[in-house]
């Protein structure tokens, strides 16, 4: 089986937890159940049943109404029911769980005294094993449905991710079988090329033979020749068109076309959507930092504003301490030169030489009439 995600498995369990499967023999290829290994479980103790169908929030077993499982399981008051599923990996390992459930209805098997249906009702999510089984057989028959004409071209590589084993195949046309090869196919139908006469080969019942890989198996699939042409310039290859009938498409062939398509969507889409996103993204973050500069750009303004509105008393009170501090800078200097003359001359001295030139100006006037006299 293709690797199925923790997302992709909660998609099948919220798109079909309620679609229901019949384990026919087909089913039970498909999903590889081993039914000897199927168990009912009740009070401790465990019977072998049938599963007769089951969805991902119920199922239906069927048991002897001789046998013990009927004798518990129909009483009015009964515990805890736990049904033992057990499939086979594609190692060859066996692979079991238990999913807990009640009984919710009782009835006989198509109205057979012998036999009795039981259906337990899951009372919680089974686990993604089955999820996983059952849920890639429902999106297979959902998808042949929804992309029923969807064309798949053959190359190297398609081969390669549909484990085609090869492109050439068998195709049986009026029961004769001829060697064809495989162009282009789709879960409704095929085109191949042939050796063949059209007259002979349109509106035939046709059966193809594909051969596929991990698992190797063989698939035929049924239908009818629906348009043919021959091949330019030889006439006796044709390009032929098979459209396959809806019940004659195997289950097999519908999960192989299926994972393609759905791995093919999964690496094609999800980079696109993953671009888109951190474009998102990017144009989410570029917005928020847009929007935080203009509210930045705001808030200076703003603030310039109340600057403005206070600015005049404040320059004021800033200019007169100022003015002040110049003022005072001499007053700080005097008293440094003072002292740098009171550390040269003797204190007592100081008031002498200021009053030194005090006397000329008075002695001046009384000297000059003396000379004038003596002269």
């Amino acid at each position: 089986m293709a690797l199925v995600t923790t997302q992709q498995l909660q998609d099948y369990y919220d798109h079909y937890r309620d679609s229901e499967i019949t384990f026919t023999k087909e089913i039970t290829h498909i999903l590889k159940v081993d039914p000897r290994q199927i168990y009912v479980k009740c009070n401790g103790n465990q019977w072998p049943c049938i599963i007769n169908s089951t969805s991902l929030m119920a199922c239906r077993i069927i048991v002897g109404v001789k046998g013990g499982a009927y004798a518990m399981l129909s009483q009015k008051e009964t515990g805890p029911v736990q049904v033992r599923f057990c499939f086979t990996n594609s190692d060859g390992q066996l692979i079991s769980f238990f999913v807990n459930g009640r009984v919710s209805d009782i009835k006989p098997y198509m109205n057979s005294a012998e036999l009795a249906i039981i259906t337990i009702s899951f009372t919680q999510r089974p686990p993604d094993d089955l999820i996983e089984r059952l849920g890639t057989l429902l999106d297979a028959n959902a998808n042949a449905m929804r992309r029923k004409d969807e064309r798949i071209i053959l190359n190297a590589d398609v081969k390669r991710k549909l484990g085609l084993a090869k492109e050439e195949a068998i195709v049986q046309i009026q029961g004769v079988p001829r060697h064809c090869i495989i162009r282009d196919l789709s879960f409704g139908g095929v085109k191949i090329i042939m050796v063949g006469i059209q007259k002979y080969v349109e509106n035939q019942q046709a059966l193809l033979q594909m051969r596929f890989e991990e698992p190797g198996e063989v698939i035929q699939v049924g239908g009818v020749v629906v348009a043919s042409s021959p091949i330019e310039g030889r006439k006796d290859i044709l390009m032929v068109s098979i459209k396959f009938g809806d019940k004659t498409v195997p289950i097999a062939y519908r999960i192989r076309i299926n994972n393609y398509l759905v791995n093919l969507r999964k690496h094609v889409f999800a980079p696109a959507e993953t671009t888109e996103q951190k474009l998102a993204a990017a144009k989410a973050a570029q917005e928020k930092a847009v929007a935080e500069e203009k509210a930045k750009m705001e808030a200076e303004e703003k603030a310039k504003a109340e600057a403005a509105a206070q600015g005049a008393p404040a320059e004021g009170a800033d200019a007169a301490p100022a003015d002040a501090q110049a003022q005072a800078a001499p007053a700080e200097a005097a008293p440094a030169e003072a002292q740098a003359v009171e550390e040269d001359q003797p204190a007592e001295e100081a008031p002498a030489a200021d009053a030194a030139p005090a006397e000329p100006a008075q002695d001046a006037p009384a000297a000059a009439p003396e000379n004038a006299e003596t002269k």
